[in-house]
This record gives structure tokens, C-alpha cells and sequence, in this order.
């Protein structure tokens, strides 16, 4: 009898759990059976391993064949064990050695000619491994197309191979040539270029309000008619964000790695991703059999705008409240759950009534004070109280639409956002819209006129705890803006006009 063990990766979430892929051979009528909870794609891996062996010119030992990926009791998916069960094939029936086997971890789904395919979830692996300080015990075999997307990680050891028969000819380590070179992540990393503001004309209070949530975090709803700029404006919100940082940029990427969406070439550029109105709440929140990130996760440390808000389903629109305060997500099913990143930057569009135009110079609005209502309340009291900010885009005069755009550009802008997030980070390290109740008491401290005006605010309408919070933050970002450390009350009436929400106008 012959047996091998070698190591891979499963994904679970966010996570990357360690799984042994053990090979063994016995003497029995010929058969080949994978166990260790196996989905589809996994369970076809034995033909896909069988017909790869045979056209790079290996036996298939005349044996029964039993792959055990342990532990037994976690969900195994995706063709990434392909390479590690062919490897095990070869090193159980002594076709290739197995001393080396123990200092890398596999990866790769084979196609029939033997060549490896890129895989899903690449830098996830490699930066669960890096977070666990696994990257620097053992190497990392796998797809060459996969190679740029690993190495992003500090210090990973990354071994591209092309095609099975190169990873056989590096563990036989016969000749020093034929062993496979670490990879150094050579792909270019382009400079982050995003839609300049200085496009939209006039919008000048919209514009300023787009500032103030960019330095401060804050999420951002915006009204107004159907050709007011909403859509364009919130385009160009992203480049007026902060640079990300290099554990952000891992996050981030690692996520999108989840969806096969990344690429090495949007290296260190903020999601920014805009669901449709049809969008199911899975779709969005994430989920599946095999829990798989939804857009709130694929935006994370970036943007999710939702357009035409109301068109949203009521109930898809309810699964933002939590992830909005806590920044993550839990997928729960019945024999596992999956945690999500979501820490996004929510920016969404309306129109004011059903027919777009209330309040429009035209006149033209002939909808009844009911159908604006309902229109309205399609839209939660509780999801409204969770936006930091909700302000009016009225429609543009023609006069300014034939003028010249003389705006500030998205880098004139970004690089006051800039300065201001410096002063959050050195005061309290995190932007403002992340601040707990005790740490609004210590750093969102108003002078006498400020405090006079919000307590009077918010008596006259109503407002929640929650809103009180929320106007303190916004105003202290107004106040970072500023460069001062105390809070006016010019600061606290600017985040006033912010938080008006549709049901107070």
C-alpha cells in the first residue's frame, strides 16, 4: 500500500482553512473515489486528473484510487484541488518523489492537456496565509496566471508553474534549470485614474457636500430631478477618497480575488460598484450554497452607489442597516457560515416623486401628495436615519450648461480630503464616521452657540439619538476641513443643512 499527503486550501468566506489532500493506493478491482465532503466540480476533478496524467505521459496506477481531503467535515469546492490530487497519484506510485512535498502548499485546476488554469479566490489564499504568518513557513504552487495576483502579498512565496509536468520537473530537482523560479510580482501598477469632478458643471453645494463625505466617511443620498447630474457626480465621488493603504488594498483585492474580478492592473483602486435597481438582496448582501461575497463585500473600502434608491426592493434595501453600522457581514447556513469585509462608503441617488420633477421650475410635477408619499416610503425610517448625509440636486439652469466649467478639480479637492482624513488618523486613528458614542464625547466637543443650535434642531424635529450622533460627526469632519480643532457653530449649522431628511422638507 501507498500513501501521500499534501497541502492545499479550502475557502471559507474570507478565510482559507487548510486542507490535506492524502492519496492512497491499495490493491482491489481499479476504481478512483474522492472523499471529504466534495461538491460537483470537485468530484469531476478525477476524470479531469485522469485524462492530464495520461496526455503528459504518466501512469494511472491499476489500483483503487481513494483521495481524502481532511478535515472530512469542511465543504471542499472549485477545481483547485486538481493539481494536488494528480501530484498525490504520483508521488503514492513512487512516479515522482516526495521529499519535497511538505514545503509547499498546491493549487490548480488542470485541463485535460495538462496545462494549468488560473483559479478563483488566488489572493485570498495568500493573504489568509499572511495574516495567520503561514506565507513564510512553506511555498505556494500554482497557476503562472494566478502569479501576479499572489505575490501582492509581502513576502509570499510564489511558485507559477504553466503546466503540470513543470511542477513534476521541480520536485524531481533533478537538474537545477528545470526548477521553478520564485515569482516577483512584475505586472505594472497603473496610477488610480478616476472621472474628474471639474466635468460637472455649476452643483456647487452638491459638490461641497461630496467633499465633506469623502473626508469624513460619511454616506450620502442625493435628491433631485432625473437629469440634475446625481449619476455623474457620484461617478467622479471616487476619486476624491484617500489613498488606500496597503492593508485596505490587500482586503479589498482579496475580495474581488473571491469573484475572480481582480486584477494586478487595479492595484490600490477603490471599488466602486453600482447594482442595479433589479438586484436581489443575495445578489447584494452575498450567499449562495457556498457563500460567495455580495456587492456590499465587493465594495469594501470603496463605493456602493445605488441609483434610483426607491427602485430598489423594500426588503433588499433592509439588509444594509446592519452591515452599515458594523462594517461586515455573516452568512449563516446550516452547517457553516462565511464573514464578509463590508465596510463601504454608501452614496445613492432618488428622484423626489414618482414622475421626478416635484419642486421643478417647469411646474410640471402632477403627482397627488399620496402618490409622493408612498413614492417616498419606499425608503425604510430606519435605513434614512442610517445616511449620514441627504442633500438636494436641483436641476441645472441653461444658462450654466452652456458655460465653461470653471469647478475645482477631483485632485484639488482630494488633496484637502487628504489632509483633513491626516487629522482624524493622528487623533483618533479612523475616520470619523467609525467613531463610538465615548469617542464622540471626547473629540466632537461644540462651543456654546454650536450646542445651543443642535440641542434646538433637534428638538424641533425630532430627531433620533442616532441623528444627533450623526450630525456630530459630519460637523466635526466640517471642522477637519477647516483645519480647527473645536467645533463652531458655522460648522454645526453646515451639517444641519445635511441631514434634513425627506420626510422634514
Amino acid at each position: 500500500m501507498s500513501l501521500a499527503v499534501l497541502r492545499s486550501r479550502a475557502l471559507a468566506g474570507m478565510e482559507a482553512p487548510p486542507v490535506s489532500v492524502e492519496v492512497h493506493l491499495a490493491n482491489g478491482l481499479p476504481s478512483f473515489t474522492i472523499v471529504g465532503l466534495p461538491d460537483t466540480e470537485v468530484r469531476e476533478s478525477k476524470d479531469r486528473v485522469r485524462a492530464a496524467l495520461l496526455n503528459a505521459g504518466f501512469d494511472i496506477p491499476n489500483r483503487r484510487i481513494t483521495v481524502n481531503l481532511a478535515p472530512a467535515d469542511l465543504p471542499k469546492e472549485s477545481g483547485r484541488f486538481d493539481l494536488p490530487i494528480a501530484l498525490g497519484i504520483l508521488a503514492a506510485s513512487r512516479q515522482i518523489p516526495d521529499r519535497e512535498l511538505d514545503q509547499y502548499e498546491f493549487a490548480g485546476e488542470l485541463s485535460l492537456s495538462g496545462e494549468l488554469r488560473p483559479i478563483r479566490g488566488a489572493l485570498a489564499m495568500t493573504f489568509a496565509m499572511h495574516r495567520c504568518r503561514e506565507h513564510a513557513a512553506r511555498g505556494f504552487i500554482l497557476p503562472m496566471a494566478n502569479g501576479d495576483e499572489a505575490a501582492l502579498v509581502a513576502d509570499a512565496v510564489i511558485y507559477p508553474a504553466e503546466t503540470l509536468l513543470q511542477v513534476c520537473a521541480h520536485l524531481n530537482a533533478g537538474d537545477p534549470a528545470t526548477r521553478l523560479a520564485r515569482h516577483r510580482n512584475k505586472a505594472a501598477i497603473a496610477v488610480p485614474a478616476y472621472a474628474d469632478l471639474s466635468d460637472v458643471k455649476g452643483q456647487q453645494h452638491a459638490k461641497r457636500a461630496m467633499e465633506v463625505a469623502a473626508a469624513g466617511n460619511h454616506s450620502l443620498l442625493m435628491v433631485g430631478p432625473p437629469g440634475a447630474g446625481k449619476t455623474m457626480l457620484a461617478s467622479r465621488f471616487v476619486g476624491l477618497l484617500p489613498p488606500m493603504t496597503e492593508e485596505e488594498a490587500l482586503e479589498s483585492a482579496a475580495v474581488q480575488s473571491l469573484t475572480r474580478g481582480f486584477s494586478a492592473a487595479s492595484w490600490k483602486m477603490r471599488p466602486y460598484r453600482s447594482p442595479h435597481h433589479t438586484t436581489s438582496g443575495v445578489a447584494l448582501v452575498g450567499g449562495g450554497a457556498m457563500p460567495r461575497p455580495g456587492e456590499i463585500s465587493l465594495a469594501h473600502c470603496g463605493v456602493l452607489f445605488l441609483d434610483e434608491l426607491p427602485e430598489f426592493d423594500r426588503r433588499v434595501l433592509e439588509v444594509l442597516r446592519q452591515p452599515m453600522e458594523s462594517g461586515s457581514v455573516t452568512i449563516s447556513r446550516a452547517a457553516h457560515q462565511a464573514d464578509f469585509p463590508a465596510r463601504f462608503q454608501l452614496l445613492a441617488a432618488m428622484n423626489p416623486c414618482p414622475c421626478g420633477f416635484l419642486g421643478h421650475a417647469s411646474g410640471k410635477c402632477r403627482c397627488t401628495p399620496d402618490s409622493v408619499a408612498r413614492y417616498q416610503d419606499r425608503i425604510s425610517g430606519p435605513l434614512l436615519d442610517r445616511i449620514d448625509m441627504q442633500i438636494d440636486v436641483a436641476a441645472m439652469a441653461p444658462a450654466a450648461l452652456s458655460a465653461e466649467a470653471d469647478g475645482e478639480s477631483s485632485a484639488e479637492i482630494a488633496r484637502r480630503v487628504e489632509h483633513a482624513f491626516r487629522l482624524q488618523l493622528q487623533r483618533q486613528d479612523k475616520s470619523n464616521q467609525r467613531l463610538t458614542t465615548r469617542e464622540i464625547d471626547r473629540h466632537c466637543k461644540l462651543d456654546a452657540a454650536g450646542d445651543k443650535l443642535l440641542r434646538e434642531t433637534m428638538l424641533q424635529w425630532h430627531w433620533s439619538a442616532r441623528a444627533y450622533h450623526r450630525v456630530l460627526k459630519v460637523a466635526r469632519t466640517i471642522a477637519d476641513l477647516a483645519g480647527t480643532q473645536r467645533i463652531a457653530r458655522a460648522h454645526v449649522a453646515e451639517a444641519i443643512q445635511y441631514r434634513r431628511s425627506l420626510r422634514e422638507r
